[in-house]
C-alpha cells in the first residue's frame, strides 16, 4: 500500500487558504452567474459550491439521503460521482444564503478539525479516491480538488483572474505530479524506454519527469539529461488542471509539444483522469 508522507501544516494552511478563496468567489458570483452552467457536465456554479460542502460533510461524519435516480443520470459515471452527485442535489433546492451558511459552518468545522490532528495522525493510514494511502494524502488530493474548483469558479467570473497562492497550487500541481506517471504508462501506454518531460510553467513551475522501464514511473533526472527526453510537454499548470480534469473549457492546443509528437498526441488525449 502506498504511504505518502506530506507536511502536515503546510496541507492544511493550504486547505484552509483554498476555503477561504472559494468562500469569497462563491459570494462574487451574480445571482445569474450562480445557477448558469459549469464547466462540469449536469452541475451549476451553485452545484460547485455544494460539492464542496459535501465532500468536507462527509469528512466530518455527514450524510444525506440520495434520489431514487442519482446513478442513471447522464454525468454521474461511478460511485464517487454518486456521492458527489448526492450533495449537490441536497442543496439544489435551497436558497442561496443558506448555500453559502452551510458553507461557512463546514469550513470553521473542518478548520478545527485539522488543526487538532497530530502529525502522526495525518500518517494514519486511510481511503482515499486514489487508492489506500495515508490522511495527509487524502486532505493533498483535497487541495487538488478544491484548487481545481478554485479555477472552475474563476472562469464562471469570467474576469481573466487565476490562482494567486503558489503554496495551494504548489500542493495542487504536486498531487497533479504524482498521477502523472499513469497518464503516460497506463492511459497513453508509452513504449518501454520511454522517457517524458512535463515542464509546467506559472505559479508553481515545476518540471515531472517519467521514464517507462516495465512501469512509467517519476525518476529525478534522465540518464542523458532533459534535452535526450524523447517527449517534452510545456503547460501552464492552471491550464494542465483543467485537462486533467476534464473541464469543458480546457485547450489542448494550450500544450507545446516538443519531440514525439504521436506520443504527445496520445499523453494529452488522456490527460482527464480525474473521476
Amino acid at each position: 500500500m502506498a504511504h505518502t508522507v506530506v507536511d502536515k501544516d503546510a496541507i492544511t494552511s493550504a486547505l484552509i487558504a483554498e476555503w477561504s478563496v472559494l468562500r469569497a468567489l462563491a459570494g462574487q458570483l451574480t445571482d445569474e452567474q450562480w445557477s448558469a452552467p459549469s464547466v462540469l457536465p449536469g452541475w451549476t456554479n451553485a452545484d460547485i459550491v455544494a460539492h464542496i460542502i459535501g465532500t468536507e460533510s462527509m469528512l466530518d461524519g455527514r450524510d444525506v439521503a440520495a434520489a431514487d435516480d442519482i446513478a442513471d443520470r447522464e454525468h454521474v459515471k461511478n460511485p464517487i460521482g454518486e456521492l458527489n452527485e448526492r450533495w449537490a442535489d441536497h442543496f439544489r433546492a435551497r436558497p442561496r444564503p443558506e448555500v453559502l451558511a452551510a458553507l461557512d459552518d463546514i469550513i470553521e468545522t473542518r478548520t478545527a478539525a485539522l488543526t487538532a490532528m497530530s502529525p502522526e495522525e495525518f500518517e494514519a493510514d486511510a481511503v482515499t479516491p486514489a487508492g489506500p494511502d495515508t490522511y495527509g494524502r487524502f486532505m493533498r488530493i483535497r487541495v487538488f480538488d478544491c484548487w481545481i474548483h478554485e479555477i472552475d469558479l474563476r472562469d464562471a467570473l469570467a474576469d481573466g483572474s487565476t490562482p494567486t497562492d503558489p503554496a495551494s497550487a504548489d500542493a495542487a500541481l504536486e498531487e497533479i505530479s504524482s498521477s502523472l506517471p499513469f497518464v503516460v504508462g497506463k492511459r497513453a501506454s508509452a513504449p518501454a524506454g520511454s522517457t517524458v518531460r512535463f515542464e509546467i510553467t506559472g505559479l508553481a513551475p515545476r518540471d515531472v519527469r517519467i521514464a517507462v522501464d516495465g512501469r512509467a514511473t517519476l525518476v529525478e533526472s534522465f540518464a542523458d539529461g532533459d534535452d535526450a527526453a524523447d517527449l517534452t510537454l510545456r503547460v501552464d499548470g492552471v491550464e494542465l488542471a483543467r485537462l486533467v480534469g476534464g473541464r469543458r473549457d480546457a485547450d489542448p492546443g494550450a500544450v507545446e509539444v516538443i519531440g514525439d509528437e504521436a506520443l504527445g498526441k496520445a499523453v494529452i488525449d488522456r490527460l482527464d483522469y480525474v473521476i
